[in-house]
């Protein structure tokens, strides 16, 4: 079952263009329910049916997984579930009765000016691991990248002279600049630190743990809820709060919409949306809040 999964990351890939992170969460969902198949004595593709996949379905529920877990673990089946109709593994597509739950959309968590402040001014400048924290906070926030794309960059794909850097997604490619307060991190970093964080070894990843090695997803996020902590702020703070708030505060200072979308990377103009949406909010809350005529 799972080289008919490989097969189908294959496909999109090359048919698609797809992002890495996309594959990436197909082929985890699609193991997930390979998985539970195999436990139900199912061991082809071919002889599942919609009855099995609602079956999937309401194991997830029991297993308190999050609506949008759910949602999106359906998209991910009804993809592959017409890829195998295609390559005619399967006579009808099992998924077509499938109804994912209902989500309730909720704002993004975004950071006040002055918390992205206090967060990016936690790392000591005194120790290799500070000054890289310190680059990689400022980094994540002046680009609005995502951290898989932050621990993934390397050595040629930061222009530190003319200030920007080359994001490389899959077979996408984007450009965004970053600002001077970043490029001097960065630069402090490059010079002081990164070799003692190498300790005599070659590599052309931009950034690595303390050992040398490539940083892990967790590793950072471990790293970023400490200088949470630290800095006293008490929401439940994730890597893409930085990316939220990069892109909230482009906005509120009169970023187009369109330059954002490319920034960020997204392929549909209405998930930038939102954070035009969040301005407004915010615009119509202090406007309730001061307006002398309520």
């Amino acid at each position: 079952m799972e080289k008919a999964i490989q097969k189908f990351i294959e496909y999109i890939h090359k048919t698609k263009k797809t992002s890495a992170n996309t594959e990436i969460s197909y082929e985890r969902d699609l193991k997930k329910l390979s998985t539970y198949l195999k436990e139900q004595g199912i061991t082809e593709w071919g002889t599942v049916n919609a009855t099995n996949l609602n079956s999937y379905m309401l194991y997830m529920e029991r297993e308190k997984f999050a609506p949008s877990t759910i949602s999106r673990s359906v998209a991910s089946m009804r993809a592959f579930f017409q890829y195998l109709q295609k390559q005619n593994i399967m006579e009808s597509d099992a998924t077509e009765q499938l109804k994912p739950p209902k989500i309730e959309k909720k704002m993004p968590e975004i950071l006040s000016i002055e918390e992205v402040d206090l967060l990016l001014n936690q790392p000591k400048k005194n120790t290799a691991k500070g000054m890289r924290d310190r680059a990689m906070l400022e980094l994540l926030y002046a680009t609005g990248i995502r951290v898989s794309e932050l621990i993934h960059l390397r050595l040629e794909d930061v222009n530190l002279q003319m200030g920007y850097l080359n994001c490389i997604d899959g077979d996408k490619e984007r450009i965004i600049p970053f600002s001077n307060t970043a490029r001097r991190t960065l630069s402090t970093y490059l010079d002081k630190a990164r070799e003692d964080l190498l300790s005599g070894q070659e590599t052309s990843l931009l950034f690595t743990n303390c050992s040398g090695k490539s940083m892990s997803r967790q590793g950072f996020w471990k790293v970023l809820k400490g200088y949470a902590a630290d800095a006293k702020i008490e929401r439940d703070i994730t890597p893409h709060t930085l990316r939220h708030s990069f892109a909230a505060h482009m906005i509120q200072n009169g970023a187009d919409l369109k330059s954002v979308q490319e920034m960020l990377g997204h392929s549909d103009i209405s998930t930038t949306q939102m954070y035009v949406n969040m301005s407004i909010h915010k615009i119509r809350d202090v406007y309730t809040k001061a307006h002398p005529r309520k």
